[in-house]
């Protein structure tokens, strides 16, 4: 029956008017409905779909895997440049302290009193500390210097009215940077003057 704004709508003949939907549109659970849905028929879809899931599984761990191994494969690559380039670096410091080593081999066969042994000692030096400032090592200054604890160590406080109060009055032993980098900080001693 047919209703428009809540009142009965009749036919020509005063008759209700019925509709019929065709065979085939309505609920297709319904037994007038064309597929007709039976337990056998939900289990092979649920199983179709099931298999469905266990390829798509199977195709996104075959993915996995593989991004797994690229990414393992591409860090033993990166780990082997690096210590390839860490070699190489290590190569050219030797390379280019191997003429030092050769002077001090040329001194010690030398035949000479030990003026000149010293002067040729005072060269090698000098020519080491030039190999050490290409490689862009640098020696921390100290003595006359006031206390950095940042770049010196202090072995001993000295009490002394000669000198500033800490200042640094000895180097014991010599402290280098790389670059702006520390490599070894100087080991000092250091003046303490109460009176100022």
């Amino acid at each position: 029956m047919v209703k428009s704004n809540g009142k009965q709508e009749t036919g020509i003949s005063g008759f209700d008017v019925e509709h019929e939907l065709p065979a085939g549109d309505g609920d297709q659970n319904s037994p007038e409905g064309g597929g007709e849905s039976t337990p056998a028929n939900d289990v092979a879809a649920a199983a179709s779909q099931l298999q469905k899931l266990k390829a798509e599984r199977d195709t996104l761990l075959d993915r996995l895997a593989r991004a797994q191994a690229e990414f393992e494969n591409a860090r033993r690559r990166a780990s082997k440049e690096q210590q390839d380039f860490r070699d190489f670096a290590s190569v050219e410091t030797i390379k280019s302290l191997l003429p030092v080593i050769d002077s001090f081999e040329r001194a010690l066969q030398a035949k000479s009193d030990m003026g000149e042994f010293r002067t040729g000692v005072e060269l090698i030096y000098k020519q080491l500390q030039d190999v050490l400032a290409k490689l862009g090592v640098q020696p921390i200054p100290a003595k006359g210097q006031q206390f950095d604890p940042h770049v010196h160590e202090a072995i001993e406080m000295v009490d002394t009215p000669d000198a500033a109060d800490h200042e640094v009055l000895d180097e014991w032993q010599r402290g280098y940077k790389f670059k702006d980098r520390l490599i070894r900080p100087a080991m000092v001693r250091v003046a303490r003057n109460s009176g100022q």
